[in-house]
């Protein structure tokens, strides 16, 4: 009856608290942080723990630890790896930052649609198996939370992915499930789509089902140009309506 209690480390802890200063640009491009015993004493920890969080946020591009010197803030744009990418996407989407989302939606088109002609080329009957799967399931989620329904739809374009043979693809979609979901909740809140989206899955599968490649890119160029305009629309009302609110 009872589950674990997940802490997060203080590590963990170390490491959000910086990335929150730096996104929200509290610690400036070039900024000296203090010496790893001033920060230990400031932030209540050990210097191991100090240490340790640094070197996860260099290796995110976030800062550059220099010896004998001390640890300077990054320009992430310039120094950014792709674990400061899921970071960044995961942390700043949500402060409503245009180019941000715009980067974020033109990335997945370009993605997706080649994750799409690559599962045309390269399904196994597994592959297909499981995205039929996933249809029948999209059948029965019409009267569904839309936060149920976003998860769902996270794990038809995730087996797309999959079924591309390529290893990377579905990772990168992976490292962004937080943001995907949210934002796909907010799509999915206008009930009147569900139909629609579930239309251009089955379409899908049939294409990659039929190995048609060309098809199989295109019916998710549809999908993904609909759900772009669907949410900008979506994201304006929202936006409208918190500023009525206040």
């Amino acid at each position: 009856m009872l589950s674990p209690i997940n802490v997060p480390s203080l590590k963990d802890v170390f490491v959000k608290q910086l990335e929150e200063l730096i996104l929200s640009n509290k610690l400036t491009v070039g900024e000296m942080l203090p010496s790893e015993r001033e920060l230990a004493t400031q932030m209540g920890v050990s210097r191991p723990v100090v240490h340790d969080g640094l070197m996860d946020l260099a290796a995110k591009g976030l800062v550059t630890i220099k010896p004998r010197v001390g640890t300077v803030i990054n320009d992430y744009r310039k120094e950014g790896s792709l674990a400061m990418l899921s970071t960044l996407i995961n942390h700043q989407w949500k402060q409503a930052d245009p180019a941000l989302l715009d980067s974020l939606l033109s990335f997945r088109q370009l993605v997706e649609s080649e994750t799409a002609r690559l599962a045309a080329l390269t399904r196994t009957d597994d592959d297909l198996k499981e995205l039929h799967r996933l249809l029948q399931r999209e059948a029965g989620v019409e009267n569904a939370p839309a936060a149920t329904v976003a998860e769902l739809d996270f794990e038809f374009h995730h087996r797309v992915a999959l079924a591309s043979g390529n290893i990377i693809y579905p990772m990168m979609l992976k490292s962004f499930e937080p943001a995907y979901t949210d934002l796909t909740t907010i799509f999915f809140s206008r009930r009147e789509v569900l139909p629609v989206v579930v239309r251009f899955h089955r379409d899908l599968v049939e294409a990659i089902e039929a190995r048609d490649e060309k098809r199989s890119m295109a019916v998710m160029k549809k999908t993904l140009i609909h759900g772009v305009e669907v949410l900008t629309a979506a994201l304006a009302d929202t936006a409208k309506d918190r500023k009525e609110d206040r």
